[in-house]
Formats: structure tokens, C-alpha cells, sequence
């Protein structure tokens, strides 16, 4: 009423005044972590090194397409779904690797021998190699927590990788437009924990490189970050060559204007030659004035040569033809008959047909009875190649069935 607070009003204030500066506090702390936590969208860069965001999405767009042919090749290989998303490129260190990857992991090294100049590293975990290395020894992939990283399992990780990587290659070749290959890999593991410097296991390394993480998944056993390291002169390389195949290709050169013609003299027209003078006809009649113009020059051209030239006679003479009646008396009937004497003929012996409908057929079973056209002791035919040649009995030799001749049938 005097225009003086009191001390409830006083209170209210201080306290809306704290609440907002602590609100205005962490907003601005919030704000802060956002913007440390937000990746940088134009690029990668590591102290003087640098790529750009197209070098980026190059790199990134020819490892996508490599590692989608592998993992198509991977999942041949342990028959499980892989899935391999799309990576994503930044410039590291070898401190960053030993500081983002788990201990001890598995290097595999792959050098290109035709079509490009370098090397890149795969790298895996230690848990994930004993994962698809017992999946391609025809195990479950599971309980392999304890299992030691042995020799065999560096072999068979390698054989995958030669696999993946040569699938990569034949993606590479394609999208590059020239062959690519490479040697088998090498694998060996690398726990950080020994103090190794990158150097020893690549001189790349030893400096900035490029770095492409992909994240795999293998059914729900794998769920887990591969890396592929590139020196970073290769990868730019790559990136160089990449651009180059997809740029279109220049537009023919025009075709260049034909020069102007100078106007040529002009053509003197040519008189047509006399046409022939019809005789003088008399006054038309009126009543013809639709015929009243004769035309003269139907005929006005002879053809003098239709029948100039008589034709000569053409001699004429009655074909003659040889007498092809086979002259059978001078031939002997076994003079050439030796040359077929050896060629096989396939003999049946019919012991009786009959004919069933399909029900009956689908009635047949062990023990059926078929009854034949033929009666007891009638005899058998034999046919030659299908054909009707002769009558026989059954008879037993020894242990077998023959047939005895007892008409032949011309």
C-alpha cells in the first residue's frame, strides 16, 4: 500500500531469481555438450591432415559397395544373416584406435597387387573372429567366451577374409572399370596392452590414416564395429580414381559448318527438241470439240528394234540318261554282306501282352496276378529290333531261360 514489499513478496522474488539463473545455467551448460557432441558434417580432420566431405563420401561409397559383396560372401560362408551397415570415414590415430577398440583384436592385412597401389587393414574382434571361425567349422557360434585364439582360427579367419576381399576386388573392378586384385591376407593379433606402437605392424600407423567403422551383425551372436584403416595417400588415391570413373564422359566434338558454296553461273535452259509436225487436219466439228486435238506424238517414235535382230535356231538335242536297272545277275548275294555281319541287333522274347486301365495298374502290389492274351504251351514270338521274326518255345539251360526255334516267320 506504501509502495514497500514485504518480506513473503521479497522471498518469492529471490527465489524465482535462483530457479531462473539455474535453469539459465544448465541450458547453457546443455547447449555446450550439444554442440561438443554434434560430428562435424564438412569433413574429417586431424592436425594438418584433412579430408573433405566429398573425399569422404567417395571413400565411404566404395567401401559400402566393397563390404556389400562381402558380407554376401560371409554369409555363404557361415550360413547365418550378415548385416553390414553403412561406414562411416574420419581421419584417426593410432592412439585413437587403441583408445576406441576393444583388446586384444585381430589384424588382417590386404595389399592390392593389380589395378591399385597400397594396403589396407581389416579389423576385428577377438570375439567376433572365434564366432565365425567356429561358425565355418560347422559349430553353433556360441560359449566361446573361453576359447583361445589359436593358429587354426588365424588360418580360417584369413581364408574369409581372402574370400570377402576378393569379392570386394571383383565389386571394385566393376564400379572402377579395370581389374583389381589382390594377395592373400595376413592376420595376426594385436593386444594394445603390450605397449606395441602402430608403426611395427604397418608404417602407415604411424601417422594420420584414414579410418572406416561399419557396424556387423551375424544373426543375434554378432552385433559389434570393424574398422578398415587406409594410409591416407591410398585413400584420397582411391577417392581420385572413383571420381574419375564416375564423372560423365565429354561430349563429342561438333561436327564443323560446311563452308558456304559460291553461286554457280547460271544454267542455260536447253531447247527441247522438234517434235514431229502432225498434217493439217480440217474444221473440227462442233460437236466433237472434246476430241477436237488430235495426239500427234503417240506414235511419233518407231521402235525399230523390237524385231531388228531374228534369233538365230537353237539346237536342240533329247536328254540321254544311263540304264539304272540293277544288273542283279552279275552281283553274288554274300559279295559285300560281310560288312554288316558285326553290327548288334537286340532280340526280345514276348511271352504275352495285356492291358490294364490306370486303376488297375495303381492297384498293383506284391502277389498280383497279371493274366496274358496267351494260352499255356502256346509258343513264344521273337522279335528282332521290334520286328516280328520268328516262333519259339521256352526251355531251361542250366540255369537260365531260352527260347527254341520252331518257326520262322517271312
Amino acid at each position: 500500500m506504501d509502495g514497500m514489499l514485504s518480506q513473503d513478496e521479497i522471498n518469492a522474488l529471490l527465489n524465482g531469481m535462483d530457479v531462473g539463473s539455474d535453469s539459465g545455467g544448465d541450458s547453457g551448460s546443455s547447449s555446450d555438450a550439444e554442440a561438443g557432441a554434434a560430428p562435424d558434417s564438412g569433413g574429417s580432420k586431424v592436425g594438418d591432415d584433412e579430408l573433405s566431405a566429398m573425399e569422404c563420401d567417395a571413400i565411404g561409397e566404395v567401401a559400402n559397395i566393397s563390404m556389400g559383396s562381402s558380407a554376401t560372401t560371409l554369409y555363404s560362408l557361415v550360413n547365418r544373416k550378415v548385416n553390414i551397415t553403412t561406414p562411416t570415414v574420419t581421419l584417426a590415430t593410432w592412439d585413437n584406435v587403441i583408445a576406441d577398440y576393444e583388446k586384444p583384436c585381430v589384424f588382417i592385412q590386404i595389399k592390392y597387387t593389380v589395378g591399385l597401389d597400397g594396403s589396407n587393414i581389416l579389423v576385428l574382434k577377438q570375439h567376433d573372429v572365434l564366432v565365425i571361425t567356429d561358425l565355418m567349422m560347422g559349430g553353433d557360434g556360441q560359449n566361446v567366451e573361453d576359447t583361445e585364439l589359436s593358429e587354426l582360427h588365424l588360418s580360417a579367419i584369413s581364408e574369409a577374409m581372402n574370400q570377402m576381399m576378393g569379392a570386394s576386388a571383383t565389386s571394385l573392378s566393376t564400379m572402377l572399370g579395370k581389374m583389381i586384385d589382390i594377395s592373400p591376407p595376413e592376420a595376426s593379433q594385436v593386444d594394445f596392452t603390450e605397449g606395441k606402437s602402430g608403426s611395427e605392424i604397418a608404417e602407415f600407423l604411424g601417422g594420420t590414416f584414414a579410418k572406416i567403422a561399419f557396424r556387423m551383425q551375424i544373426d543375434d551372436l554378432v552385433d559389434s564395429t570393424i574398422m578398415q584403416l587406409y594410409p591416407l595417400d591410398f585413400a584420397k588415391d582411391l577417392c581420385n580414381v572413383f571420381l574419375a570413373s564416375q564423372s560423365p564422359e565429354p561430349a563429342p566434338a561438333a561436327a564443323p559448318e560446311p563452308e558456304p558454296v559460291a553461286p554457280s553461273a547460271p544454267v542455260t535452259p536447253v531447247a527441247p527438241p522438234p517434235q514431229m509436225q502432225a498434217a493439217p487436219q480440217a474444221a473440227p466439228d462442233p460437236m466433237m470439240a472434246g476430241y477436237a486435238q488430235p495426239m500427234p506424238q503417240m506414235y511419233a517414235q518407231p521402235m525399230p528394234q523390237m524385231y531388228a535382230q531374228p534369233m538365230a535356231p537353237t539346237n536342240v538335242t533329247p536328254a540321254q540318261f544311263q540304264n539304272l536297272a540293277p544288273n542283279l545277275a552279275g552281283i553274288s548275294g554274300g559279295e559285300n554282306i560281310g560288312i554288316i555281319m558285326d553290327v548288334p541287333l537286340e532280340v526280345t522274347v514276348e511271352l504275352g501282352r495285356t492291358s490294364k486301365s490306370i486303376s488297375e495298374i495303381l492297384d498293383f502290389a506284391p502277389g498280383t496276378i497279371l493274366e496274358l492274351d496267351k494260352i499255356a504251351g502256346e509258343p513264344v514270338d521273337v522279335l528282332v529290333n521290334g520286328k516280328f521274326v520268328a516262333k519259339g518255345e521256352v526251355v531251361v539251360i542250366e540255369e537260365s531261360f531260352g527260347v527254341r526255334v520252331t518257326e520262322i516267320i517271312k
